[in-house]
């Protein structure tokens, strides 16, 4: 791999890109980002990185972010799994993702990173989740989830097909510092951490430290298999715990806990209400509710073996996560 030459992250003025940018400047690396014009900056402020205005749907200036770079971490994900209309999902996730392959097969790029969701992953109801247990809750799956799927399968018959030279990462929930938007996990466990949510589901969930994210993604451009997809998931922890670990310290009271069934049926209540009032875009919905409790405990060991990768405990990740929205809040006041 030649490190020498740039590496081009897009979506970089996100979580998962931002910290990919992050870890590759500290590691003396030349970094190209490409953003949209509209996109905010806050995450890269003070890195080494060159910028490139353009965007996924425009093929020219993928190829134009693309040249003489050796490696492109594929970062660009549409989470809005809650708009009405899904087309701009299926836009950025899947032709967004082809665009971007296409160019990195036109400028020779040498190792093409694609950062995919546990989503993608079939569920086992017998045990861990591995890489190896085909997608098998189409029925049931909500059009984010199937855009995120089509994107995955199509990245996969470009490497099988066409020799594109990725790897995909099937990255769990992520929490950590430097969340500048902030993304909805992160933004649920700082309101937690303040005592502000006063009711939360109680499920469980598989975690991931944002940092440890970027670094598999480092470790896949040189160790990852061509054609491969790693879990890089953690800890599978249950909301009480993991409430307690976001107050831990700081004298606030946990939420109240509501179980899958009673979300579910307000869920529906929300559900009716909206479209008598016809409105459109609202986040709480069973499909939401549903995707929250819907993944099981997830095996990071091809991750751990083949990346070398190893993650932190989720309690570091929490305590970083909490102290640095705190410390944010202190600089605004």
């Amino acid at each position: 791999m030649n490190e020498d030459s740039p590496a081009l992250v897009t979506g970089a003025s996100g979580f998962v890109g931002s910290h990919i940018a992050r870890l590759l400047t500290a590691r003396g690396r030349k970094v190209r980002v490409l953003l949209r014009k509209t996109s905010s900056q806050a995450a890269l402020r003070g890195l080494p990185v060159e910028i490139v205005y353009g965007d996924v749907l425009d093929r020219a200036s993928m190829r134009a972010a693309m040249q003489g770079c050796a490696t492109v971490f594929h970062s660009v994900v549409d989470p809005r799994f809650w708009l009405t209309d899904q087309s701009p999902i299926y836009r950025n996730n899947v032709d967004g993702l082809v665009n971007a392959m296409d160019a990195a097969l036109a400028c020779g790029i040498e190792r093409f990173v694609f950062t995919s969701t546990m989503g993608t992953l079939g569920l086992n109801p017998d045990g861990p989740v591995t890489e190896d247990i085909p997608f098998n809750w189409l029925d049931r799956a909500p059009p984010y989830i199937r855009a995120r799927l089509e994107a995955e399968n199509r990245f996969f018959e470009y490497c099988r097909v066409k020799g594109l030279p990725g790897v995909a990462l099937c990255v769990a929930n992520t929490y950590g510092p430097q969340d500048y938007q902030p993304t909805p996990h992160n933004g649920q466990l700082w309101q937690i951490a303040q005592g502000k949510a006063k009711i939360a589901l109680d499920v469980a969930q598989p975690t991931v430290d944002i940092r440890d994210v970027a670094q598999a993604a480092l470790a896949a451009e040189i160790c990852g298999r061509t054609g491969e997809r790693y879990i890089i998931a953690n800890e599978f922890i249950g909301a009480r715990a993991f409430h307690a670990l976001a107050i831990a310290g700081r004298g606030q009271v946990p939420p109240v806990l509501i179980s899958y069934r009673t979300a579910y049926a307000i869920a529906w209540g929300v559900e009716q209400a909206m479209k008598l009032l016809q409105r459109k875009d609202y986040v709480v919905s069973r499909d939401a509710v549903y995707l929250s409790n819907v993944f099981g405990e997830m095996d990071n060991g091809k991750a751990r073996r083949e990346l070398g990768w190893q993650p932190r405990p989720v309690s570091e990740t929490v305590r970083d996560a909490v102290n640095w929205f705190a410390a944010r809040e202190r600089e605004a006041r």
